[in-house]
């Protein structure tokens, strides 16, 4: 038994009351209903478990694994047997390989792995029988007797039937028996138990303590568990240094050639794994070689019944560093092929006692997981159906099977092999296409309706971390779950349910995201692609406590959106715009209220839960606003710099102190639980300056200290304005010399309040005051003083509309803004003024519902479309939805259902959006902003939607077809634009890519409509420049809606009070 130290166990107890599995099929609870079974508390004082030592020995295992969990939640450990007196543990023999020879297969005697201790048999003590059908003495008895009904499992993949059963066998009066279809079916069966009586499948990787309770009940006659939706469901554990390895490294010995990847190691991962409901493993790769650092490892996976694979990139069962180190020649097929040959002998030969739990990675890519290099395409395309054929003769040979079609093979389509198929290159019909993403989440290529029917089907190789271009991301946490939900949903429902393999990178910090991964693997039905509240809710509720469920589930959405919409290593101090749009104000707020919430749920946390909660939630919580706190502090500073103001100096201060606080939240990682998991952020995460790979060290960005002697040349008090870098009085680069104007945007009744900014840049304490020129302009603040005593000030500028000129009106209005504090600057520089730019101006009465230009642009949300307009010749059931918690700021719009084939105008749906437009433009520049999105169904049918935009009052014209993803397949290499749309999490921010120019004869009534010609095109936002759209990373805020917003209140100052944007508390 595991024992627990809790505080407050009484209120902690109180809060966990309530048990389940994940969205699955609820069989047990801690509380009575009636004819309810009890299998903890009461009458069993120690309850047993009982097996059959003809079973699997991962079957054994795991029923141990289930009599240790009844200790942790209960007290009391529960005995496993095995029906027999004075029996030895369960043992899983083999013979090691000889690491020592890597070239010629040998083994040295004999080893076995020893399963949980048996007890002498108790039968009134049995609560639970377990075991496999067709290899269970005590199941097929059950079977045989009538006493179990199994119909519904038997010979299905991965399936189970938990049954109450009454007088199982002689002097049990009645257990709870699990029958799988298979060894896994078995041990997902067992472990269904384990998570349901409070056991997390992350006990020991998250620390989630287990839910204490003496009483448990099984509640339901019957269970049937079907197969999985995805046959095999897994992880590839890559870019394993620094912190895996480091962590490898300090808790166990090394092995003869490298950190100590071994047997102990992989026991955790093997477990955690199978609690789970995986199935696969691609072993880690960069400085390790699984089968050879310990010759235990892959019979281990054997054992465990985990499916081995290796990765795209490690042919045959061997790793990839085997080859460099153990062989002569070039890794070149059509140079050195008798050698790889051998190579690929000794890989099955080594497999060979395993395969029934391999699949086999076939293809060949070059040196160091790159291209094939020095050969044409043709001639590699040649190259690889030969080898391919080869690599099965031999597998036939070494495997001893006439069938090579009956041995599980995939290849992994992954970077330029996939612009093979376009080159004729042709893959056995047996073997599973794999296709991979772009290293960022997106699907590159999906099945077309031709591929569907291959015997060997399809699946997806994605990635939740990744080393290369754009940048490195594998520190910790930065995936949007909805968007998984949504890639994968599309992925299977055009039939890629074959094997789901994901790039975890060290897993450590990525158990959120994994976890979700496999249970839509698991139960692609269950977790529909809407899914992500419900499951992060039930997520929190199993983690932690019902209690805290829905706050943690908000928390957990908000940061998803958050971290995902720009990774952490990608952001720098240009990202963010801190002179438009309120923007970089309005990441930090977004940030701070997360952390708030964060911070406040943990503080209420019983000491039990914080771990868990400081692990999952907290630490990337506050790991992601410092990251931004250091970066945007960084561009204030340099703008402040620009403009000579004191405060660029505090602003080099407060980033040094955020620095601070990085390191010191390492620190406090580092000593968490005695020091448990120091090392898994030994990432370095600060200081990427526009180079792909890692920095070498946490750095900071570029700053710049200002002299303070001396005031300034131009004066005491500076002022900037909202929109510009500039500063006034003086000169810079920013405005024009001896300007001492500076104007901010445009206010209408349609546009929010303005801002300048007044600043010290002297060595006094000086006063200031703003004297608008006309009484109907209004400030936040008419006076202040700044300096020593003072500081910066942000002076908002509004009008009131029943005072000021009614419309039309158009008009420039000065702002004085004067000081005392003049002194030989009076005789170069004039005093300076703000300029506000104001019209008055409205839509007709008969203009009811839609957007209005203000500021030179509309800017819309993509799910607030005005009206949806069906298809002139509906072919198909195709429609819209709005995808919840899913984009960069809040929801988005595409079709569904999501396998679709392409439409046309004519058999789609269009999105309508009414417009009222007031500048008469010979080119409005429309733009999309797409999630990230490639060509999946191939270069031959790319991704397009059409577009058009009309006078309303006028016949719709043909529209415009656009087609923003580039060939997606072509070599290695992405479309043009793919960079920076990662990047950016969307198509459409910068570039042409999603721009259509649009005639605008006259001001008035306009319609916009968008039809989606595929389920990829999913619409975030529409921005409609008129040529006022400034420079951001979200893009201008939400517009005025006319029928919503109220005229000349509009006071939406950034993309954070945009309706239906997420954040904790609503924003």
């Amino acid at each position: 038994m595991v024992s627990l130290s809790i505080r407050g166990a009484a209120t902690w107890l109180a809060l966990t009351s309530v048990v389940a599995g994940l969205g699955q099929e609820r069989i047990v609870s801690i509380n009575a209903t009636a004819g309810a079974f009890q299998i903890a508390g009461g009458p069993v004082s120690k309850g047993q478990i009982l097996v059959s030592d003809d079973d699997y020995w991962g079957v054994i295992r795991a029923a141990g694994d289930l009599a240790l969990d009844f200790g942790r939640v209960t007290g009391i450990n529960y005995t496993l047997s095995n029906g027999k007196t004075s029996s030895s543990p369960a043992k899983y023999a083999y013979r090691p390989v000889n690491n020592m020879n890597n070239t010629f297969y040998t083994t040295t005697g004999s080893a076995n792995f020893s399963g949980p201790a048996f007890s002498d048999p108790s039968p009134s003590d049995v609560v639970i029988i377990a075991g496999t059908i067709g290899h269970s003495t005590i199941i097929d008895s059950l079977i045989a007797s009538g006493k179990i009904d199994v119909s519904a499992t038997k010979g299905k993949w991965e399936s189970f039937t938990s049954q109450l059963v009454e007088n199982p066998v002689n002097g049990t009066a009645k257990a709870l028996v699990i029958a799988g279809s298979d060894p896994r079916g078995s041990i997902y069966g067992i472990y269904d138990i384990s998570e349901q009586i409070g056991v997390s499948p992350w006990y020991f990787w998250t620390d989630t303590p287990p839910k204490l309770s003496k009483n448990h009940y099984v509640i339901l006659n019957k269970k049937v568990q079907g197969p999985p939706s995805v046959k095999y469901r897994g992880f590839f554990l890559n870019d394993e240094q620094p912190a895996l390895t480091n962590w490898v490294a300090t808790h166990w010995p090394d092995t003869p050639y490298g950190a100590g990847y071994g047997v102990e190691f992989h026991k955790l991962i093997f477990e955690v794994l199978l609690r789970l409901r995986a199935n696969y493993f691609w072993p880690t790769l960069w400085a390790s070689m699984f089968e050879v650092d310990d010759p235990g490892n892959q019979p281990l996976a054997d054992a465990y019944e985990i499916v081995l694979g290796t990765s795209h990139t490690e042919p045959l069962m061997r790793a990839q560093n085997e080859f460099g180190k153990f062989y002569q020649g070039p890794w070149a097929y059509n140079l050195n092929n008798k050698t790889i040959d051998d190579y690929f002998r000794f890989g099955i030969q080594r497999a060979k006692p395993y395969a029934r739990n391999s699949l086999w990675t076939v293809g060949m890519r070059g040196t160091g997981d790159t291209a094939i290099e020095g050969l044409g395409v043709e001639h590699i395309v040649t190259m690889l159906q030969t080898l391919v054929k080869n690599q099965r003769q031999l597998m036939a040979e070494g495997l001893g099977v006439s069938d090579i079609t009956t041995v599980p093979q995939a290849w992994c389509l992954y970077k330029e092999v996939m612009s093979y198929l376009d080159h004729g290159l042709e893959v056995p019909d047996d073997v599973t296409l794999l296709w991979a993403d772009d290293n960022w989440g997106n699907v590159r290529r999906l099945p077309l309706i031709s591929e569907k029917n291959r015997h060997g089907g399809a699946g997806v190789y994605y990635h939740f971390d990744y080393v290369g271009d754009v940048r490195d991301y594998k520190w910790i946490n930065t995936i949007q779950l909805s968007k998984t939900a949504e890639q994968m949903h599309m992925a299977y429902s055009r039939g890629a349910d074959r094997i789901w393999i994901v790039n975890v990178g060290d897993m450590k910090a990525l158990e959120l995201p994994i976890n979700h991964f496999f249970d839509l693997a698991y139960d692609t039905k269950r977790w529909g692609v809407d899914s992500t509240a419900e499951w992060t809710r039930l997520w929190a509720t199993r983690e932690f406590a019902p209690a805290f469920a829905a706050e943690i589930s908000e928390v957990v959405q908000t940061y998803s959106m958050y971290a995902s919409r720009r990774k952490f290593e990608l952001v720098e101090p240009y990202v963010y715009s801190v002179i438009n749009y309120n923007e970089g104000e309005a990441v930090l707020k977004q940030w701070s209220d997360l952390v708030a919430a964060a911070q406040a749920i943990y503080d209420k946390l019983p000491a039990a839960l914080q771990p868990a909660f400081f692990q999952t939630v907290l630490h990337p919580t506050l790991a992601g606003d410092i990251v931004h706190r250091v970066n945007i502090g960084g561009a204030k500073q340099n703008l402040y710099a620009g403009q000579k103001r004191n405060s660029a100096n505090d602003m080099i201060n407060y980033v040094l102190s955020v620095s601070d606080e990085d390191a010191a939240l390492t620190e406090r990682w580092d000593a968490l639980l005695g020091g448990k998991w120091k090392h898994f952020m030994d990432q370095t995460h600060l200081g990427y300056d526009g180079y792909w790979q890692q920095p070498m060290r946490n750095t900071l960005p570029s700053m710049i200290h200002v002299q303070t002697k001396f005031p300034s040349l131009a004066g005491h008090v500076g002022i900037g304005v909202e929109g510009s870098n500039a500063t006034v009085q003086g000169d810079d680069k920013y405005h024009g010399n001896s300007n001492n104007n500076l104007a901010v945007p445009s206010i209408d009744p349609y546009s929010p309040p303005r801002y300048f900014e007044i600043f010290s840049r002297g060595t006094k304490e000086c006063e200031w005051e703003a004297t608008p020129w006309q009484p109907w302009i209004k400030l936040s603040q008419y006076k202040g003083t700044v300096g020593a005593k003072g500081s910066d000030t942000r002076v908002f500028v509004s009008v009131d509309w029943a005072a000021a000129p009614p419309a039309p009106y158009s008009s420039t209005i000065n702002i004085n803004v004067t000081t005392p504090c003049r002194g030989l600057d009076r005789y170069g520089f004039r005093l300076p003024m703000v300029q506000v730019p104001v019209i008055n101006r409205g839509v007709p009465s008969t203009f009811t519902r839609g957007y209005v230009e203000s500021d030179g642009y509309v800017s819309i949300p993509g799910p607030s479309y005005q009206s949806l307009v069906p298809a002139s010749n509906p072919a198909t059931n195709a429609s819209y939805h709005t995808f919840a918690n899913y984009g960069r700021t809040g929801s988005a719009v595409g079709l569904i259902p999501q396998n679709l084939e392409k439409l046309s105008v004519e058999t789609a749906p269009a999105l309508e959006y009414n417009l009222y437009l007031f500048t008469n433009h010979s080119a409005a520049n429309v733009s999309l902003y797409l999630s990230p999105v490639l060509n999946y169904l191939g270069d031959s049918i790319p991704i397009e939607y059409a577009i058009a935009l009309y006078p309303s009052d006028s016949t719709p014209p043909a529209p415009t077809l656009v087609r923003p993803v580039g060939p997606t397949t072509q070599g290695g290499n992405m479309p043009e634009g793919w960079g920076q749309s990662v990047a950016d999490s969307v198509w459409g921010r910068v570039g042409s890519y999603t721009k259509s120019s649009f005639r605008v004869p006259k001001e008035g009534a306009y319609t916009l409509r968008v039809w989606a010609l595929m389920p990829g095109i999913i619409v975030q936002k529409v921005v409609v420049d008129m040529g006022g759209v400034r420079t951001s990373f979200f893009g201008p805020p939400e517009s005025f809606l006319v029928g919503r917003d109220v005229k000349g209140e509009f006071k939406r100052l950034s993309y954070r009070e945009e309706v239906g944007t997420l954040g904790v508390g609503g924003k």
